[in-house]
């Protein structure tokens, strides 16, 4: 049974094709950055969301991942607009109501650093001086719901990046980057890519996978 770690970059749709392509300008795809047949990730990310979406070719286990029965723990690190005070952040914790009905309780700490790379293309200073960041952790998948979670209590979301669902966490990728991991076997079996470029985990240099082409803007 095999688990696929991805690092999705900010402004790419969490599937393999553009259904519907905005007048008729092509947005970047995960066919950009993962060719393995049969594959189909478990849950999403928004196109303007970054970080960790998992895939699999097995039906049960991305059931077992996605559905919100089974409580999966995100965790995302969040840079809001201003600062938060102890008022906002209790109110976070404590669950917030929304148009579709109380959240629940969430997990809320400041970060005094993201540790995550700047984003490409960076937010631009003059337009917001003063951001925090947060990290958050929900145990529910409803739509865009930490970035209507952060604005309910006024501080908009700028940025959002997934770190973690369950026990799978983001380290060691970059954007673009993911890894392959062997369930329920004596080893796992990992390796890295990045934008179509395989690494050898003994040290080797590099390889393009045969066919690989450059996808459109990321």
């Amino acid at each position: 049974m095999n688990l696929y770690l991805l690092h999705k970059p900010y402004r790419m749709l969490s599937q393999f094709t553009d259904r519907a392509p905005p007048s008729g300008e092509r947005r970047a795809t995960l066919a950009d950055v993962i060719n393995v047949p049969g594959i189909y990730p478990a849950g999403r990310l928004d196109h303007d969301s970054e970080g960790l979406l998992l895939l699999s070719d097995d039906g049960e286990l991305i059931h077992r991942i996605s559905h919100p029965r089974h409580k999966q723990a995100k965790v995302y690190r969040v840079q809001v607009e201003g600062d938060p005070g102890d008022k906002a952040l209790q109110a976070l914790r404590q669950g917030v109501e929304l148009g579709d009905g109380m959240t629940l309780p969430a997990k809320v700490r400041r970060l005094a650093e993201s540790g995550l790379a700047e984003r490409d293309p960076p937010l631009d200073p003059r337009r917001h001086p003063v951001t925090t960041w947060l990290e958050l952790t929900i145990h529910e998948g409803r739509n865009r719901q930490v970035r209507r979670m952060t604005a309910h209590v006024d501080h908009p979301t700028l940025r959002l990046v997934r770190v973690a669902i369950g026990p799978w966490r983001l380290d060691g990728l970059a954007p673009g980057e993911w890894r392959r991991e062997t369930l329920h076997a004596p080893a796992a079996t990992t390796k890295r890519h990045r934008h179509g470029r395989t690494r050898d985990p003994r040290g080797g240099p590099p390889g393009r996978r045969p066919g690989h082409k450059r996808g459109g803007r990321r």
